[in-house]
């Protein structure tokens, strides 16, 4: 066990010299030993010590994890944070009506009081990370079996765990990289208390919607402001009004100097997800199968929500959130398929595998230990490739359906209809629940999207995995399906909010058996009992068994190729990523920029286009102007693009420079890089940010809320 941990963490840290390129997403407490001099080489100004450190306050600690899955930064030492206007969007959505739209003016506070709490919102510090691989991987006998392994593994990490939070208030987790070849430490510091502060309007925040997301050039004000608050003694505190700042151990100074080709970025944050490591079949199904089909469901589904969302504005905001969140990753599917077709990436990864089975076959040794890994590879994903349909359509069909959300919330309700103390629990979080959900639910919409969803499943389910109660809905004639929709929905009780909450909050619970009945219900529980019992098992299965595999392939790889960059897949942990800001190439004959400027704000506004709506107001400072102290060259920076490696997760991070002062806020990349979560192109992959000079021309002249940069340290 020890030869293979040490030879496995020589594979994983040892870098070739001379390393250029601007790929990696790097683990903050190793870059002094693996990257700090090629970052310095390219314009750094720092040490390591001053990236991350336990020992003295470090940029670490003043980057948070922004609710469930974004970053933000601290911007002042009183806990002020900026992070992305979309990563505020549902907060700014919740705090929003039809009397205080704050997604169509926006919002400023103009003292501490007017500040918004958001009960739920949370922002996490990290701490500390620690290597903990020679003391998990220690602890597992070797030729034990992978069940064995796993449940070793886990109580070792929960053992961790418990000594690093035991005496304090931190949490903490234990996170495999490399698919369990190595296992680091994560302890955070969670704060409950946090407030909105500033929020542009969404035609400044969100300009250029799904027409401009993934793309450039881009003109979006992507940011808001929040503030964190602790209790007298600096400490994570629930909302009081006796809760004071929270006073950071270090925060981002902003600089004024712009950017510039050529400049030294680094951004810092926490990237989601990527798969560098997948093999030739995996990338296969993405680019011929799931992909594909995730894209028309969701392509029908916003063609429902904006046909409603323009007749009303009720409905917009309503709706806001949710159409964003459906547009995002439906663009960027579309983006990824396209950019690992023009990459030739299956046949790449193809190429790979055959010099991966070549090097095998060159030794006993390895063909035992490898020899294997390919042709199940081939199998595995054989059997995998009908359950990762299926699931798709379980997730982007049948639960687009709103009323299917709702109802799987009942789920443990009915199940226990016998037991009055399950009864009274779960009927008091489901008032709750519904009242929640219809805040924010028409009808219309989801009826349409029934219509939609049902006829696609009916028509390409396998009858295995056909519930009978979506057999029996079946009209004769496809076209017939809206009118078997609408009936439905007039017949369900989970489509009348006054009856269901009614059910609820009777206390004799006498309403219950008539949900049970209920055709939705029915349908719900009858595809949920089939998926239960024939994917989601399977496909678990499958899927575990491919990790185990892929523990070895990388591996094998890493003592195949020792010289080759190597660096742990995202798994939404902190993360270091450094470039250079520069332009691309997208297609023959065309070149883009690195800047853009508010100059392309006011053409775009002239296109007529409604995601190129602009605020009167920003119209007329441009037309008057009246940049103030913003004015660079007769205009004002609005974005910049650098070939930083980010994925989801990284929006809200901040682009640092070689001073490590703050100059942008990530929060894209260019629909041309979408496929760098599975394949890494340095010359197309690029990440869209914001300049932070356009969000401070927008807090000082748009929304005159100069008094939020007097806190800021800004550097001219």
């Amino acid at each position: 066990m020890k030869r293979f941990l040490l030879s496995t963490l020589a594979a994983i840290l040892i870098l070739p010299l001379g390393v250029i390129a601007d790929q990696g997403m790097w683990l903050p407490m190793l870059i002094g030993k693996y990257n700090i001099e090629e970052m310095q080489k390219k314009g750094f100004k720092l040490t390591a010590e001053d990236v991350y450190s336990i020992n003295q306050p470090s940029i670490k600690d003043a980057i948070v994890i922004f609710g469930r899955g974004c970053t933000g930064e601290l911007i002042s030492p009183e806990g002020l944070l900026i992070t992305n206007h979309h990563c505020g969007f549902g907060v700014i959505q919740s705090q929003s009506s039809v009397e205080h739209d704050y997604l169509k003016y926006g919002f400023w506070a103009m003292t501490r009081q007017e500040e918004l709490s958001n009960p739920g919102l949370t922002v996490s510090f990290l701490v500390r990370m620690d290597d903990v691989t020679e003391r998990v991987l220690s602890a597992i006998p070797e030729g034990v079996e992978e069940s064995v392994r796993d449940s070793i593994v886990k109580s070792v990490s929960n053992l961790i765990i418990k000594e690093s939070t035991a005496d304090n208030h931190y949490t903490a987790r234990v996170t495999p990289m490399f698919y369990g070849n190595q296992y680091f430490l994560f302890i955070y510091e969670e704060f409950l208390d946090v407030r909105l502060v500033g929020a542009p309007p969404s035609d400044i925040g969100k300009f250029g919607g799904d027409t401009d997301n993934w793309m450039w050039p881009r003109h979006t004000g992507d940011f808001s402001l929040f503030r964190i608050y602790a209790d007298k003694d600096n400490k994570p505190a629930a909302y009081s009004p006796d809760n004071v700042p929270y006073t950071p151990k270090r925060y981002l100074p902003i600089s004024l100097k712009g950017v510039n080709p050529g400049d030294f970025t680094m951004v810092y944050g926490y990237p989601g997800t990527t798969q560098q490591y997948i093999t030739s079949q995996a990338v296969t199904q993405v680019v011929e199968d799931i992909n594909p089909l995730n894209i028309s469901l969701r392509d029908a589904r916003l063609r429902v929500m904006d046909k409603y969302m323009l007749q009303s504005d009720t409905v917009r905001i309503k709706y806001a959130s949710k159409q964003a969140g459906v547009a995002n990753a439906w663009k960027k599917w579309i983006g990824e398929r396209n950019g690992l077709i023009r990459l030739n990436a299956i046949e790449k990864k193809q190429d790979l595998e055959k010099k991966f089975s070549e090097w095998v076959n060159e030794s006993p040794a390895r063909k035992q230990e490898y020899g294997h890994l390919l042709n199940r590879f081939d199998e595995l994903y054989a059997v995998r490739r009908p359950l990762l349909l299926a699931a798709s359509l379980d997730r982007e069909a049948f639960y687009a359906v709103e009323l299917m959300q709702l109802v799987r919330q009942f789920n443990r309700l009915l199940y226990n209809a016998d037991n009055a103390e399950v009864i009274e629990e779960q009927s008091n979080k489901l008032i709750n629940y519904t009242r929640s959900f219809y805040k924010d639910y028409h009808k219309p919409i989801d009826v349409e999207v029934f219509t939609i969803m049902m006829s696609r499943l009916s028509d390409i389910l396998p009858s295995a995995l056909t519930p009978l109660a979506l057999v029996e809905l079946k009209p004769k004639s496809s076209d017939d399906w809206y009118a078997i929709a609408q009936e439905v929905y007039s017949q369900s009780i989970f489509a009348d909010s006054t009856t269901l909450i009614s059910i609820l909050t009777d206390s004799q619970g006498s309403g219950i058996n008539l949900l049970k009945n209920d055709i939705l219900y029915k349908l719900n529980y009858q595809f949920d009992s089939i998926y239960g019992a024939s994917v989601y098992p399977n496909l678990t299965a499958v899927n575990n068994e491919l990790d185990l595999l892929y523990r070895a392939y990388v591996k094998g790889l890493m003592q195949m190729n020792p010289n080759d960059i190597y660096y742990p897949d995202a798994n939404f942990t902190l993360r270091v990523t450094y470039g250079k800001v520069e332009g691309y190439f997208p297609e023959d004959g065309k070149e883009y920029v690195h800047l853009t400027t508010l100059d392309g704000i006011a053409d775009k506004s002239r296109m007529g286009i409604d995601d190129y709506t602009v605020p009167q107001r920003l119209l007329d400072l441009y037309n008057a102007k009246d940049y103030g102290r913003w004015a660079v060259n007769g205009t004002v920076p609005v974005g910049f693009l650098a070939s930083n490696h980010t994925s989801g997760g990284n929006s809200g991070s901040p682009v640092i420079n070689g001073d490590g002062h703050l100059v942008g806020l990530n929060f894209d990349r260019v629909w041309e890089g979408t496929m760098s979560d599975i394949m890494f192109d340095p010359e197309m992959c690029r990440n869209v940010s914001i300049d932070i000079r356009y969000a401070l021309f927008v807090i000082d002249k748009y929304a005159s809320a100069g008094h939020l940069l007097k806190e800021m340290t800004l550097i001219e």
